[in-house]
């Protein structure tokens, strides 16, 4: 089966945005090792330009688009740093970007994205389709469509953060990363089992946002309800169209965990590494603080993000 990307696909995407995404740092934790029960190497994209690698998929898309396409536009949704990493991407490039964006995403996210330039066009996230939305906006203006997981230069980009954990840390038994539209796991994966075949991957999602696992299950794409849970980089619906084959091919499982298993990992976090992640940024780390690695392996983490406004920090931490 040809898949819509290649280890190839990655190393190009690594030389596009090399000296303009940064090559963020590996942490570790040996209390979190403890318990946890094996030894975890953290890949903190909470570090990266906009504050999540969304930025590394961004800019790689827009930065392959040719001049008539850079003339006409972009358009993408997202719940925030999606939108954030094609807005800087876009101010970098000389490019205009409209975000179609949900009404309830986090203000700072919000704010972030206005702030680099973009145009903002809200939605509700109950009553309207965000693809049909911006669907609209390409028939009426013309613009060109970047997807916030759904494409491969955009899935090869987020892979580069996958390329760099390995290179640092090459004798992984596992990688674990987050599982929203797919992306990101999908170019992870894609990454981990060309260099190492023998390596395991997962991926997690909350148990509010169970596409992915329901997907697994049933051997297709499944579509729930839009979820409701503290982790907004993954209220997605259903997996994509391209990511999905890719992760079903090269991940093993999918693992769920809870909103408070979330809340309780970020707090971990914050109090012994030092360092701000957003609800969708822990949903790696707390499946592995909760013992779902194999216990004595090394495991590689991918921390996607850390764009949570402080308001709703306090409120989180306050209740772990």
């Amino acid at each position: 089966m040809s898949l819509p990307i290649s280890f190839d696909d990655v190393k190009a995407a690594a030389e596009t945005i090399r000296g303009v995404a940064h090559r963020t740092p590996v942490m570790t934790s040996r209390t979190f090792n403890q318990l946890a029960g094996c030894q975890v190497y953290f890949k903190c994209e909470n570090f990266q330009r906009v504050g999540a690698f969304k930025f590394r998929g961004a800019y790689n898309a827009l930065a392959r688009l040719s001049e008539p396409e850079r003339a006409r536009g972009v358009v993408t949704h997202s719940s925030g740093n999606h939108a954030q990493g094609v807005a800087l991407a876009a101010r970098l490039l000389g490019i205009s970007a409209t975000i179609v964006m949900p009404s309830d995403a986090p203000a700072s996210k919000l704010a972030a994205t206005k702030g680099y330039g973009a145009e903002i066009v809200l939605y509700d996230r109950q009553t309207e389709d965000r693809a049909e939305l911006a669907g609209r906006l390409v028939s009426e203006r013309g613009l060109v469509m970047i997807h916030p997981y759904d494409q491969p230069h955009i899935m090869a980009g987020q892979g580069t953060a996958a390329l760099e954990l390995l290179e640092e840390v090459p004798d992984l038994d596992v990688l674990v990363a987050p599982v929203g539209g797919g992306g990101l796991l999908s170019g992870c994966a894609t990454v981990a089992k060309a260099l190492k075949p023998a390596i395991r991957v997962f991926g997690v999602e909350t148990e509010k946002s169970n596409d992915w696992w329901q997907s697994f299950q049933a051997g297709r794409r499944v579509k729930i309800p839009p979820p409701e849970t503290i982790a907004d980089g993954m209220r997605t619906q259903q997996p994509g169209e391209l990511t999905f084959p890719v992760i079903r091919e090269h991940v093993e499982a999918i693992w769920l965990v809870s909103d408070a298993q979330v809340i309780s990992t970020m707090k971990f976090l914050l109090s012994r590494l030092k360092i701000v992640v957003e609800p969708t940024g822990a949903v790696a780390p707390a499946a592995v603080f909760n013992r779902l690695a194999p216990p004595g392996s090394s495991v590689g983490v991918i921390i996607s993000g850390g764009n949570v406004d402080p308001a709703l920090l306090a409120q989180l931490l306050s209740s772990a």
